[in-house]
Parts: structure tokens; C-alpha cells; sequence
């Protein structure tokens, strides 16, 4: 109970949420720091939780003999009551396998699952989160939605030292970070997520979650020839650009395909090779400290106009070639360096 309460609890699952205990009493745990009361509800059931520790600790013992599905209903102190679901009743979502590929370092699809994204757990929607810390102490999920409070939300630790918590009902848009507390040196950190698809526009610095899988890609034609192209005999000719300086003032990434790809065209280049992409917090640095390499970067605009941009270069027959540069490595606190206390990215 104090590991949770002080936000040092390496596997808050063995404590949290839903226990059954000698398979005939469901005990029901929560940390709930700005509840003044707290409910377990479940149907027309609704057990008023004990507080165990004065920062709320809570607890409600239920006469079953198998876990139920059950919410939380809880009164912050000014009167108004809210429900909500309790992240600890569900289960993980990597699985096994995915963990020994990681460990492997053959996990090719690791940005499936590692980040945030958006899925549907035992009927409930939500987000579910994942980063690898392995030597982290405890990692927590941090924004607005629980004050970037890390003694909310700390995650569950897997093997190989990937961590992950599924959060129902996050929408859209939220800025997060992860909290990283280490094993070494008393480093605490609050950074940014490496498998992130959105970030704030620097100087801000939260990673921001998105859904990708809505947008509709027009370029089967394109993708179907590049398969069939024998690249080594074919004409290339690549036009390369820094699309924050290509013109004035910064253009959108639609203004860019409004743009770029009719003079590319025109001029007869087949591919376009653009300077990194990536999420950047120095500007100067044209795009080579990267901190987000799943990240194209906000100053242009969502991923999803990143993704009709690409769209409309290969409708126009155009290849994009994307600069990837890990050897400029930058030392931005919410970013890789550092990551868990230890170089774990720097190697």
C-alpha cells in the first residue's frame, strides 16, 4: 500500500484492481487520490469502498466467488460524483510472443502495439499505452486527464521491460507523457512516448494520440507499379527539400502537395527526398535531432495530411524518400536521451 501511495510500486497490478482471494471473496482495489467517497457498482449493486491509507488507498470486499465487471463511482470532495472504469480489471494486450520478438529485437511491427492506440477491451473503449523502460523502476501514463500525476496510472511491467496500461475512455487528441521513474540515481523524468504518431508543435514537448486508421489511401496504382519496377535499370531522378524552407511562409503539408508535387511534375523527377520529417524540438537543426521517429512533425499539420501528401506524390507517379538520421542524437530532457535512467537509446 505505501509502494503505491509513494508512487514506487514496481507491479501495481498485484495490488490493484480485482483479487480473488481463496476463490470465494473478490477484493476490489483503487488508488484514489481526490475521491473524498468511493463506490464499487456493479448492476444494482454499489459496495462503498474503505479508505485503507488517508491519500486514497481504497478497498471493497464482495462475497464472490469470481470476478465481476464493475465500475467506480466516486465524489472528489465538492459534491459531484462521476463513474468511471477502473484500469486494473483488464488484461494485456501484448502478447506473449510480441515480448520474445521484442527481445529478439525482431519485433519488425513493434509500432502496432508499442505507443498508444486506440482498442476495445472486454467491450469498453480506450487507449492503450506500451514503452519499453527495463530499467525503470515504475512507469506511469501522465496529462491532463489525471493532472500529469504519476502516482496515477502507473503501468504494468512485462517481460523484457516493456511496460503498459490500457486507460478506457481517452479520446482523441489528449496530450500525454510517460512518467519514468529509474532504478538508478533517483532519476524522474516525464517523457515523451519514442512510438508516438502526433507531438505538440515545439517548443511544447507531450506526445499527442491519434488514430491513423481512418484514412482512405488512393494509391494502389503507384504502390502495384513499384513492386513491379526494376529499380537498378529504371531512370531516377530525386529532387531533394527541406519543406520548412522550400517556400515562405511555412507552408501546411495540403499546401505542400497543392504545390511541391504539380512542379515536380513538371520538371520530370520521379522521386521527392525530403530532409527529415521527423519531430524536432531545434528548428535550426533542419530536422537532424530527432526526438519522434514515428512522428512527422506538427508544424505542418496532423499525421493525416502527412498521409495525403504522400498520397497525393504517389498518385502524381512520385516516390517519397524519407532522410533518417539516429546519428544526430539530441540531449532534449522529454526526449530519448536518458530514457530510463539509463543510455538505453543512446547505444
Amino acid at each position: 500500500m505505501a509502494a503505491i501511495v509513494g508512487a514506487y510500486h514496481g507491479d501495481p497490478f498485484r495490488v490493484l484492481g480485482p483479487h480473488l482471494v481463496e476463490g470465494r471473496r473478490l477484493e476490489i482495489r483503487a488508488f484514489l487520490p481526490e475521491a473524498n467517497e468511493a463506490y464499487v457498482v456493479a448492476g444494482e449493486l454499489a459496495r462503498p469502498m474503505q479508505r485503507l491509507h488517508p491519500d486514497g488507498f481504497f478497498e471493497a470486499v464482495l462475497e464472490h466467488d469470481h470476478v465481476i465487471h464493475y465500475r467506480l463511482r466516486l465524489e472528489d470532495g465538492t459534491g459531484v460524483w462521476r463513474e468511471l472504469e477502473d484500469p486494473y480489471r483488464f488484461p494485456a494486450w501484448l502478447t506473449d510472443f510480441e515480448l520474445h520478438l521484442h527481445g529478439e529485437g525482431n519485433y519488425l511491427q513493434s509500432f502496432e502495439k508499442l505507443g498508444a492506440h486506440w482498442r476495445e477491451a472486454d467491450g469498453v473503449a480506450g487507449v492503450n499505452f506500451a514503452v519499453w523502460a527495463p530499467n525503470a523502476e515504475r512507469v506511469s501514463v501522465v496529462g491532463d486527464f489525471n493532472r500529469w500525476d504519476g502516482r496515477h496510472h502507473p503501468m504494468r511491467q512485462r517481460n523484457g521491460g516493456i511496460w503498459e496500461l490500457f486507460i478506457p475512455g481517452l479520446e482523441e487528441g489528449l496530450v500525454y507523457k510517460y512518467e519514468v521513474k529509474s532504478r538508478y540515481r533517483g532519476y524522474l523524468q516525464q517523457k515523451a512516448d519514442p512510438y508516438a504518431f502526433y507531438m505538440e508543435t515545439p517548443p511544447l514537448s507531450g506526445s499527442r494520440f491519434c488514430r491513423l486508421d481512418g484514412y482512405q489511401w488512393h494509391d494502389q496504382e503507384w504502390m502495384q507499379k513499384r513492386a513491379e519496377t526494376d529499380w537498378l535499370r529504371a531512370p531516377v531522378s530525386i529532387y531533394e527539400a527541406h519543406i520548412g524552407s522550400w517556400v515562405r511562409p511555412q507552408p501546411s503539408y495540403r499546401e505542400l502537395a497543392d504545390r511541391l508535387v504539380p512542379y515536380l511534375s513538371e520538371m520530370g523527377y520521379t522521386h521527392l527526398e525530403l530532409l527529415p520529417i521527423m519531430e524536432h524540438p531545434y528548428e535550426a537543426s533542419w530536422g537532424y535531432q530527432v526526438v519522434g521517429y514515428f512522428t512527422p512533425t506538427a508544424r505542418h499539420g496532423p499525421p493525416v495530411e502527412f498521409m495525403e501528401f504522400v498520397d497525393r506524390c504517389h498518385q502524381a507517379g512520385i516516390g517519397v524518400i524519407l532522410d533518417w538520421v539516429p546519428a544526430h542524437f539530441p540531449k532534449d530532457a522529454h526526449g530519448l536521451v536518458y530514457f530510463d535512467g539509463t543510455a538505453l537509446y543512446e547505444h
